[in-house]
C-alpha cells in the first residue's frame, strides 16, 4: 500500500501548578509527568503494533504536553499532512480536549480531517460517498481535498438539502458540481432532499444509512472566539451523531 502515516502520541500533563501550596508544586509536577510518560509509552506500543500490521510506511512521534499546548503540536503536524485522522471527539470517556484537537487540525493546521466513529472501519476504497453541497467555500474545499477518494468510489451522491429558490443553481441544484466531478472521472448522482428533520446533520446521517454510504464529505464551519476558531453548531452536531466516517475541511 502506498502512502506514509505519521502518528502523534502525546501524554497529557494535567498539572495546574497555581492551585497547590508552596513546596508541593515540584512533587505534583513530578508525579503527573511520570503518569503522562507512562501513558504515552502504552499508546506508542499500541500504535506501533497496529501500523506495523498495516503495511504502510510510518513514523511515530511521542511527547508530553500540557492541555493548553496540545493544539500547537497537532497544528504543527497537520500543516504538513494530506489528511488528519481522528476519533469522534464526543461520547463516553472522551476527554474534554478532544474537540480542541479537531479544531486545531482544521482551523490552525488547515488540513482536511477524517473523523472515524468508534467501531467503524473505513474501507480502503469506499463504495458510496455522500457529498453535502450547499454552494459554500468550505464545502468546495472539502470536495477538492477528498477528490482522490471520490475518484476511487463506485458512486458519489451529491446531497442538496432544501436548495434556495433564488440561488445561482436554482434550476439545477448540484448540477455544476456534478459536472466538475464527472470531468475528473467521478461517477455521481444528485439527491435533492427536504429538511424533514430539525437538523441538517440528522438528515445527512439518515440518508447515509438509507444509501449504505461509507463516507460523508462536507465543509467544516466555525466561528471566532476571540482569536481562535471553534466548531460551529452544525459541524459539532454532525460529529456528535455521525454513524459513518466524515471528512471535513475548512
Amino acid at each position: 500500500m502506498e502512502g506514509h502515516a505519521d502518528a502523534l502520541c502525546l501524554g497529557v500533563d494535567r498539572t495546574q501548578t497555581g492551585y497547590y501550596y508552596a513546596g508541593a508544586n515540584a512533587m505534583v509536577l513530578q508525579e503527573t509527568l511520570a503518569r503522562a510518560k507512562e501513558e504515552v509509552g502504552e499508546i506508542e506500543k499500541t500504535v506501533t503494533k497496529r501500523l506495523g500490521q498495516s503495511g504502510v510506511a510510518f513514523n511515530v512521534e511521542t511527547g508530553v504536553a500540557q492541555i493548553a499546548d496540545l493544539g500547537r503540536h497537532v497544528a504543527r503536524l497537520a500543516r504538513f499532512s494530506d489528511l488528519v485522522v481522528l476519533s469522534q471527539p464526543y461520547g463516553k470517556d472522551r476527554p474534554a480536549e478532544a474537540e480542541a484537537i479537531v479544531e486545531s487540525a482544521l482551523f490552525e493546521g488547515r488540513a482536511p480531517v477524517l473523523v472515524v466513529p468508534d467501531d467503524v472501519t473505513l474501507p480502503e476504497r469506499p463504495k458510496t460517498v455522500l457529498v453535502a453541497w450547499n454552494e459554500s467555500i468550505e464545502a468546495m474545499t472539502a470536495i477538492r481535498k477528498a477528490l482522490p477518494m471520490l475518484q476511487a468510489a463506485d458512486l458519489v451522491r451529491v446531497v442538496v438539502i432544501d436548495p434556495p429558490q433564488h440561488g445561482p443553481e436554482r434550476s439545477d441544484p448540484g448540477g455544476l458540481l456534478c459536472q466538475m466531478l464527472s470531468r475528473h472521472g467521478v461517477k455521481c448522482e444528485i439527491d435533492v432532499l427536504s429538511k424533514s428533520m430539525t437538523r441538517v446533520s440528522d438528515v445527512l446521517n439518515r440518508h447515509a444509512v438509507d444509501t449504505a454510504a461509507d463516507l460523508i464529505v462536507m465543509g467544516a464551519y466555525g466561528h471566532s472566539r476571540f482569536r481562535e476558531a471553534i466548531l460551529g453548531g452544525a459541524t459539532r452536531n454532525m460529529l456528535e451523531k455521525a454513524k459513518v466516517p466524515v471528512l471535513m475541511a475548512h
